[in-house]
C-alpha cells in the first residue's frame, strides 16, 4: 500500500484504521450472550439428569462387583478351613485369621475389606437364607432394608 502523499490523505488512513479496528474491537452485545447462556442452560437441564442417572447405577454395579469378589474369596476360603465364616467372624476372616480356623491360608483378599459405594459396611449372614452360600448385602444409598433404584437393596442371591 502506498503511503499518503498530503495530509488530509493521511487523515482519512487514521481514520479508517481507527474503525477498522473497533470492528476488530466489538465484543458481544448483551443479547448475544443471554441467548448463549439460555442454550447452555437448557442443555444442562436435559442432559445433568441423564449423567447422574448414570452415577446410580454405576453405583449398583460396582456394589455387584464387590459382593462377586467376596464370593469368589469365600469360596476359597472354604475349601481350605472347611466351612464359612460365623456370622462373629463376617468378612474380616478374609483377611485376618479367626481363631476357630485351623487351616486359614489367608489372607484371601488383597486390601482392606471395602466399604459399599455409598459409604455403608456390607452386612454378612452365615447360614443364609437363600441356599447353603452365605448372604452379603448392601442397603444402598439409604442403608436401610428395601427400598427402590438408587435406595434398593444389592443382594448376593440375585
Amino acid at each position: 500500500m502506498k503511503a499518503p502523499r498530503n495530509r488530509a490523505d493521511r487523515a482519512s488512513q487514521a481514520g479508517a484504521d481507527a474503525r477498522s479496528r473497533r470492528r476488530r474491537q466489538r465484543g458481544f452485545t448483551l443479547i448475544e450472550l443471554l441467548v448463549v447462556m439460555v442454550i447452555i442452560g437448557l442443555l444442562g437441564a436435559l442432559v445433568g439428569p441423564r449423567l447422574f442417572r448414570n452415577v446410580g447405577r454405576s453405583k449398583i454395579t460396582a456394589a455387584k462387583a464387590q459382593i462377586a469378589m467376596f464370593q469368589s474369596a469365600l469360596g476359597q476360603y472354604k475349601l481350605e478351613v472347611g466351612v464359612f465364616p460365623s456370622n462373629e467372624e463376617g468378612l474380616q476372616a478374609l483377611r485376618a485369621r479367626p481363631a476357630s480356623a485351623d487351616y486359614w491360608d489367608g489372607p484371601y483378599l488383597q486390601k482392606e475389606i471395602p466399604l459399599d459405594p455409598w459409604n455403608n459396611e456390607y452386612f454378612y449372614r452365615f447360614p443364609g437364607e437363600y441356599g447353603d452360600q452365605p448372604d452379603i448385602i448392601s442397603y444402598g444409598a439409604d442403608g436401610r432394608e428395601g427400598g427402590e433404584d438408587e435406595n434398593a437393596d444389592v443382594l448376593s442371591w440375585r
